[in-house]
């Protein structure tokens, strides 16, 4: 049976006849083919590549590489085309919630975005980069170096990946803010108030003065790396115009006061060749901004629930579309997915990027069918509207206690359809898990890691941006669960999980972190395990209304606590097999509040 290279290419035609294995390699330069494009024709006679430019080049070769591995090659001739939908498909890691890999874990995450053929990498930084002037901020967190930044960017280079910094300067700067000397930065010094809870100060003001102090970290970090383009992140000003610009907001407007500062940041930076990334999400809720973007500032367009998943939780009626209301969502533009913001952006011409997600936050083992449907989304809207690039995010909220193995899947799906949307849209993905990514020729490592991103969608609970099994495990006040799952619900979920577990047991993956992959994934069995009796528990104390965990029946809550201890040291042993020790102990301080109900439940 012919072989279909992955990613799968827009035109395969095969013919009678391979080429021997020894095969004469002809390459030439065909300047009429699109960017990024190339031709690969194997048979009798040989081989011959045509390209338009070095990239070209280097995909066909790789496709190459993968025809050669068929034991088809000597009978089967191969005339593939293929080029890119997106000139820029990226892949950003967040290295700021606790989880800062260690240079094996950047250099696998090259071989895979390589193999995606992704040509962008960003990581993403708030305060794990070791700042010349800042070493109170990062001197617990293990941050990336100059000389790790220096290895990386020459790694990805040889992998035909541009390094791309992506270091935020406006939003979530919590990690300064919350040490005295930086808290005069602060829109509000003493914090705000969001979704019902208080919150410690996370946004700079939007002065002269911050925006210099932005351009300071820009400035250092993007030294260590060749590429000439950088992201300066943006987002999620919660308290803009309600502290130190509260007065100037009044008079001009919010969408004005966040974009002069956003001006301030990106000017030098455009004026110095630089193309500059931005996210949108404050951008496209003031439509006056769109004429007064500069050339060379890209908007970049993010939502990280498919659009299905935001109209159940609406469909719902529930408290969990109350909570998000609370905190400023708009559902209804949720439920249009990239399509709205897309079509508004792109019908001013304004050059913009896509950026789905990976799904794999506030979930443990991944919400891959959303994930999947997300990036679907996002490919589908910005090929519609002209959108330059697609940038697929792995965020790490609440400590990411997700291991690195269950971004992989959305990894390898958002290359592939980022690459070309209609050839992979159906893509295999537990297969080419096993074939390309864990190398398990059992069959089974892939599939299991494709099912687990499905567990979640059991528990019969809609839910946006989380699992139930991470609300159970990290419960939030002002985010709790809506309702608890159903018995029969928990069991259902519970089969999968065991499932999975089986075929863990029996894989076989020879890639060079297939036993890291494989245990980290049976600890993300463990955790989900005991979030689903957790919820057992809490569904028997409740007799029909959800109590809390401090509710439970007292021996239960002793055994629960028997478990949590155990679990916890596998946690420490999988996070520093992949990460570095900085940030850990934070990371695990996130269970703390589950653990004292279980104590409370437990006294009584």
């Amino acid at each position: 049976m012919p072989t279909t290279p992955f990613p799968a290419p827009r035109s395969l035609v095969t013919t009678p006849g391979g080429a021997p294995a020894d095969a004469p390699v002809t390459a030439s330069v065909n300047s009429a083919l699109p960017a990024q494009g190339y031709r690969l024709r194997t048979g009798p006679d040989g081989v011959s590549v045509e390209h338009r430019d070095p990239a070209g080049l280097r995909y066909a070769l790789a496709v190459l590489d993968q025809l050669r591995a068929s034991p088809d090659f000597h009978e089967v001739g191969y005339d593939i085309s293929d080029h890119p939908d997106f000139e820029r498909r990226a892949f950003m890691l967040d290295i700021s919630r606790d989880r800062v890999p260690t240079r094996r874990t950047l250099a696998r995450w090259v071989e895979i975005l390589s193999l995606a053929r992704f040509n962008q990498f960003e990581l993403y930084t708030e305060h794990t980069y070791a700042f010349r002037d800042h070493q109170q901020v990062w001197q617990d967190a293990s941050p990336l170096t100059a000389d790790d930044l220096h290895w990386l960017d020459a790694h990805c280079a040889a992998a035909g990946i541009e390094l791309v910094v992506n270091q935020n300067t406006f939003g979530h700067m919590e990690r300064f803010l919350a040490h005295p000397e930086y808290a005069h930065r602060a829109e509000n010094p003493d914090g705000f108030e969001r979704g019902g809870a208080h919150r410690p100060p996370s946004t700079l003001a939007p002065t002269a003065d911050n925006a210099d102090f932005a351009q300071g970290l820009l400035t250092e970090i993007t030294a260590q790396v060749r590429a000439r383009r950088l992201n300066i992140g943006a987002d999620e000003p919660f308290e803009l115009g309600t502290g130190r610009s509260r007065e100037r907001a009044a008079q001009v407007g919010l969408g004005t006061v966040y974009f002069d500062y956003v001006s301030r940041v990106l000017q030098p930076w455009l004026d110095a060749g630089y193309t500059v990334q931005f996210w949108a999400d404050v951008f496209t809720h003031h439509p006056e901004l769109l004429d007064q973007v500069p050339a060379g500032a890209i908007p970049v367009i993010w939502q990280y629930d498919a659009p299905q998943h935001a109209a159940d939780v609406v469909a719902a009626d529930s408290a969990e579309a109350a909570a998000w209301k609370q905190r400023g969502a708009d559902l209804d533009r949720l439920q249009e997915g990239f399509a709205a913001d897309c079509r508004l952006v792109g019908d001013a011409g304004v050059t913009h990027w896509v950026a789905p997600g990976a799904g794999n936050w506030n979930s443990v083992i991944g919400r891959l069918d959303n994930a999947v449907e997300n990036i679907l989304d996002a490919a589908e809207a910005g090929l519609a509207h002209g959108a330059s690039g697609c940038l697929l995010t792995s965020w790490g909220d609440n400590g990411m206690w997700d291991a690195p193995s269950v971004a992989f899947g959305p990894a390898v799906f958002g290359g592939a359809v980022s690459w070309c949307l209609e050839a992979n849209r159906g893509l295999d993905l537990g297969s080419v898990l096993d074939e390309h990514v864990l190398l398990d020729p059992a069959g089974l490592a892939g599939r299991a890691l494709e099912q687990l991103g499905g567990v979640y969608r059991l528990f019969g609970v809609p839910l946006l941006n989380g699992s139930p099994i991470a609300r159970a495990l990290f419960p939030d006040p002002s985010l709790p669960l809506p309702e608890l799952p159903s018995a029969a619900a928990l069991d259902t979920a519970a089969d999968a999980l065991a499932r999975c577990r089986r075929d863990l047991a029996a894989c076989e993956p020879a890639a060079s972190d297939g036993d890291v992959a494989v245990r980290e994934l049976r600890h993300g069995i463990d955790l989900s395990e005991f979030a689903v009796d957790v919820l057992r528990a809490r569904v028997a104390a409740g007799n029909g209304s959800d109590p809390g965990a401090d509710a439970i029946d007292a021996g239960t809550a002793r055994g629960l606590l028997r478990r949590l201890d155990p679990i916890l040291a596998e946690q420490r042993a999988c996070w520093l097999l992949r990460s570095r020790p900085g940030g850990l102990e934070d990371s695990l301080r996130r269970i703390d509040p589950l653990r004292h109900e279980l104590l409370r439940a437990a006294a009584r």
